[in-house]
């Protein structure tokens, strides 16, 4: 075979018309051998046919090569064929021997009907082996010209989207699938186009035996918690695993081998989601006209492609980075929902208040935020600025104007923080909580909640960017846990806990159970067929350690005290949270923003302390601005 695969990895270069006359100069050759092997069937004999005979053998060629160009055959591309394309050769031939035996019948020709038949038989045979042959020739010359080897997969399912799978699979040059693996004892030992079904239990053997190199996950219907099972058992195994995404999410239901993907830690981690109610979603929403912060970032964009389900009269993306704007614009133009895009920052009053009187707006989302912390921390002016003075200026401004819902996205890092973001966002809390005492008519909700997964700066995308890269994956402690959430989940529910309570309330998602970081960087690792680095240097992936970065918690929390309710939503929860009056936090606010002009870092320090409760920043302060040649040299270095 590899002599054969030499020879013809010259054809690999020529012109795609070159390959179809040499296509077409084969089968007319195939058609002359087809119809003298059948008359030697027929007698039994191989013998020089009459010229009566060889008249009916040359008019099958001139028949059946029109009929193939017409219908095809010469535009596929050989190395990609599958089933739908036997089926093509199949009509073709038998068209092209129906046209033929009426020519024989219309001139009284001279040539057997039952070698007619057995001709028509080899046809089929030749004409879709020569293709197979061709096939198999071409992609082992593809992979000898470039220097790539296979993947040889197992599918794990061997259902409707497994067998859609496999067809895709079979297009490409580059990768082999050896087998399926299915729990339905119905389908064990069955070989589906040519590949045999296996238990699951057979599976390490077979990841052994035929140096299997992935293993795809072709059940898109699986349950969150089944799906989670499987992987926990794949996780044992050293190879690399792949998911098809759930049904809805392809296109057409038409599975391709594009659709396949990484298993993301959304597979890991995630939970039965509980089916949203129709009602609080549209309470604040359906027919209205609706204003969201922040419209850009993580949250906020997925805010805006559920608003626009919901049928809003119109919608106002307000973001300060003008491509975030142009991104989610573009995204939203077609969904036939009116758009306003708008840039611009949400410490500009004058702005605010003119765009929410000329819409006369009903609802904000306000997700507008700095919420990486390291980042805050060496920017803790702007952070308070935009984070809670921001707050408090869109808020108020809403209030004046009659804004009816006013929804905030808060964090679970503003409880007990430790860091200047969390502290100014649960600053922002106690302002629309003091607001909510002076403006009754309009309703302020708090919305907290942790992590969400895959949002900008998550640590999932980096630990896969790491692994790629062959390590190492950075973790800063061995302790350190997070609670994670879909982004589409969050938004579902910030937009129904929207439509809750009377005003001021603060509202806590259900986040399940907290998730060791290390843990899910090994879960990672093991996926995607490889090994930590263990401590004899065995492996393939190494872990290192880097320290808590400033402002950083070991574990993260939802609610400052035991007070707290459930509503009508089994996922949402309400916080009784302690509050400040509004004229004590704007006097309190006005000394942070002196401190801050001043450069004052220790009395903004002290000023944070006495209004957010559990407020415990033990590193040094330094803003990354004010820092001068005047600070010590530990804090110069640590601002560089």
């Amino acid at each position: 075979m590899a002599k054969l695969t030499s020879l013809f990895t010259p054809f690999l270069t020529i012109p795609r018309w070159q390959k179809r006359l040499i296509s077409v100069a084969v089968d007319t050759l195939l058609m002359v051998v087809v119809a003298y092997l059948a008359l030697a069937l027929r007698f039994g004999e191989l013998h020089w046919p009459s010229l009566d005979y060889w008249f009916a053998i040359i008019i099958l060629p001139l028949v059946a090569i029109p009929v193939f160009i017409r219908m095809g055959l010469y535009r596929a591309v050989v190395r990609y064929i599958g089933v739908w394309f036997a089926y093509t050769v199949f009509v073709a031939v038998s068209i092209a021997f129906i046209l033929w035996a009426a020519i024989h019948f219309m001139f009284h020709l001279d040539f057997p009907r039952s070698a007619m038949i057995i001709a028509w038989l080899l046809a089929l045979l030749v004409v879709t082996g020569s293709r197979l042959v061709a096939r198999s020739i071409l992609n082992e010359g593809t992979i000898r010209a470039h220097g790539k080897i296979k993947k040889r997969i197992v599918i794990y399912g061997a259902g409707s989207a497994g067998q859609q799978l496999l067809n895709a699979v079979v297009k490409m040059p580059f990768v082999k699938v050896v087998g399926f693996i299915d729990d339905s004892p119905q389908l064990q030992n069955y070989v589906i186009h040519a590949v045999r079904v296996f238990k699951p239990d057979d599976l390490e053997a077979l990841l052994e035996e035929q140096a299997v190199t992935d293993v795809y996950l072709a059940i898109p219907s699986l349950s969150l918690a089944k799906k989670k099972t499987i992987l926990r058992w794949l996780e044992t195994l050293r190879v690399k695993v792949s998911i098809l995404p759930p049904i809805d999410q392809i296109v057409d239901g038409q599975i391709q081998f594009s659709d396949v993907r990484e298993v993301g830690v959304e597979d890991l981690l995630g939970r039965e989601a509980v089916p949203p109610k129709q009602e609080l979603l549209e309470q604040c929403v359906k027919d209205q006209v609706v204003f969201i912060s922040g419209a850009g970032g993580s949250i906020g964009s997925e805010l805006c492609r559920q608003v626009v389900k919901l049928q809003p009269a119109l919608i106002i993306l307000y973001e300060l980075s003008e491509y975030a704007l142009y991104q989610i614009d573009k995204e939203l133009q077609a969904s036939g929902v009116k758009i306003v895009s708008i840039l611009g920052s949400v410490q500009d009053r004058d702005k605010l208040e003119k765009i929410i009187r000329k819409y006369q707006v009903v609802t904000i989302y306000h997700a507008a935020a700095y919420k990486h912390v390291p980042l805050v921390e060496h920017n803790i002016a702007e952070g308070i600025r935009n984070n809670t003075f921001g707050t408090l200026t869109i808020a108020q401004t809403a209030a004046e104007q009659g804004v009816k819902n006013f929804v905030l996205i808060s964090t679970d890092k503003a409880v007990r923080p430790t860091n200047f973001m969390g502290a100014s966002k649960r600053m922002a809390e106690l302002a629309l909580q003091a607001l909510q005492q002076k403006f009754s008519n309009t309703r302020f909700v708090m919305v907290r909640f942790g992590n969400v997964l895959g949002s900008s700066g998550s640590v999932i995308p980096l630990f896969k960017q790491q692994i790629k890269k062959g390590g190492p994956i950075t973790v800063t402690h061995p302790e350190i846990n997070r609670y994670f959430m879909t982004i589409p989940e969050a938004a579902s529910l910030v937009i129904q806990a929207g439509s809750m309570g009377v005003g001021g309330d603060v509202f806590v998602l259900d986040m399940g159970e907290p998730v060791k970081i290390v843990d899910l960087a090994k879960r990672m690792i093991h996926l995607s067929g490889l090994d930590v680095i263990d401590e004899n240097g065995e492996g393939d992936i190494e872990i290192q350690f880097s320290g808590l970065r400033p402002g950083e918690k070991l574990y993260e929390e939802l609610l400052i005290g035991d007070n707290v309710d459930g509503t009508e939503h089994p996922k949402i929860m309400k916080a009784h949270e302690y509050l400040i009056p509004l004229d004590a936090l704007n006097a309190a606010f006005a000394q942070m923003k002196n401190a801050i002009e001043s450069s004052d870092f220790e009395l903004l320090q002290k000023l944070v302390n006495d209004i957010v409760d559990g407020f415990n920043h033990s590193a040094d302060i330094v803003d990354y601005f004010y820092a001068s040649e005047s600070l010590s040299p530990k804090l110069l270095e640590s601002a560089r």
